[in-house]
């Protein structure tokens, strides 16, 4: 298991035993589990990450493949995205979502009302600046 493993498997422990909720660096912040299965080895995975809640509809919300500033996407958005759909567990619920991308303008007010609420996400973007832009999935209630 590499250090990100335990890392996630450490929150993923947590979210569940405090029905959604965590602790440290994400206290406060809504965290959603996805599931996903690895693109290339077809393996089950979660991955626990931040999301921003959709104001007008409530089986939306959107995520960010941050990967922390890192100068390449997470292999997660590479299999949300071409798989096209997935399950998350948000709170005490789990439920089938599809998966879009976002583009443009909306993903670029997202990203900022993300980054507003949440600083981290800005110094991400500054890491990555000239080299990728972070991109932003939208995952809705099926």
């Amino acid at each position: 298991m590499s250090s990100t493993d335990d890392w996630n498997a450490t929150i993923i422990a947590e979210f569940r035993a405090n029905e959604g909720r965590v602790g440290g660096p994400f206290e406060g912040a809504p965290v959603v589990l996805v599931h996903h299965r690895g693109r290339k080895t077809g393996r089950d995975r979660v991955s626990p990450m931040m999301y921003l809640p959709e104001e007008e509809d409530p089986d939306t919300i959107y995520v960010f493949a941050s990967k922390a500033g890192a100068p390449t996407n997470p292999d997660w958005y590479y299999n949300l995205v071409t798989a096209g759909e997935a399950e998350i567990e948000r709170g005490t619920e789990q439920y089938a979502v599809t998966v879009g991308e976002v583009a443009g303008e909306e993903r670029d007010l997202l990203f900022a009302e993300q980054a507003r609420r949440y600083p981290g996400f800005a110094d991400y973007a500054e890491k990555t600046a000239g080299i990728r832009t972070i991109p932003v999935l939208v995952l809705r209630r099926r």
